[in-house]
């Protein structure tokens, strides 16, 4: 029997949303600063009168655009190497870790960077299927190639993945409204399973 296992990570893996972890660890100083500055795209975003992904961008790129891509990948694997396993539920892992690799795909599916979700990706032993960030010789640009993977996109994002691969059944796993596509379109859809 062939499996498709699709599992959101922030939040479904992990006890916390990586990103901001991830920005806090890139640069304190500088996160603290342009935290207070986006509070209030941040309180518009809660009203749902900014769009996630503009704010997302503005956010990260504050803090991101113009470094290395050299810079941010080693601090992407020292922030792994700190954070892991910790931050990942233990059921998640151990359901992770029985997974029978012979009839399975498995893809981590997930709106945070792949700058700093493909370690914990390659840990997991699944494909990563992201929000991509965009590099210009070497160097972040503050943008997205593509869309933020979430929601509808998410659904996409997987099926452009599989490309027409047949699976016997397809099991994914959520815990936000933004996984809620990927969760009705598989045969199982798994809401705060680990939680």
């Amino acid at each position: 029997m062939k499996k498709l296992y699709c599992f959101d990570f922030d939040g479904t893996l992990t006890y916390k949303d990586t990103m901001f972890m991830y920005l806090k660890f890139y640069d304190p100083t500088k996160f603290r600063l342009q935290f207070i500055k986006h509070v209030p795209l941040f309180i518009l975003l809660k009203l749902k009168l900014a769009e996630t992904e503009k704010v997302k961008k503005s956010f990260i790129g504050s803090i991101l655009k113009g470094q290395t891509q050299e810079k941010i990948e080693k601090k992407s694997k020292q922030f792994f190497e700190e954070h892991y396993p910790k931050i990942v539920r233990e059921n998640a892992l151990d359901f992770i870790q029985n997974i029978d690799r012979d009839h399975t795909k498995s893809l981590l599916v997930t709106a945070s960077l792949d700058i700093w979700a493909k370690p914990f990706a390659d840990a997991f032993q699944m494909k990563l299927v992201s929000t991509k960030a965009e590099f210009k010789n070497g160097v972040f640009t503050g943008n997205f190639i593509g869309k933020n993977c979430n929601g509808k996109e998410k659904l996409e994002r997987i099926q452009a993945e599989i490309n027409d691969i047949k699976y016997d059944k397809i099991i994914a796993f959520g815990d936000t409204s933004g996984d809620r596509p990927m969760l009705k379109w598989a045969n199982e859809g798994h809401y705060q399973f680990f939680h």
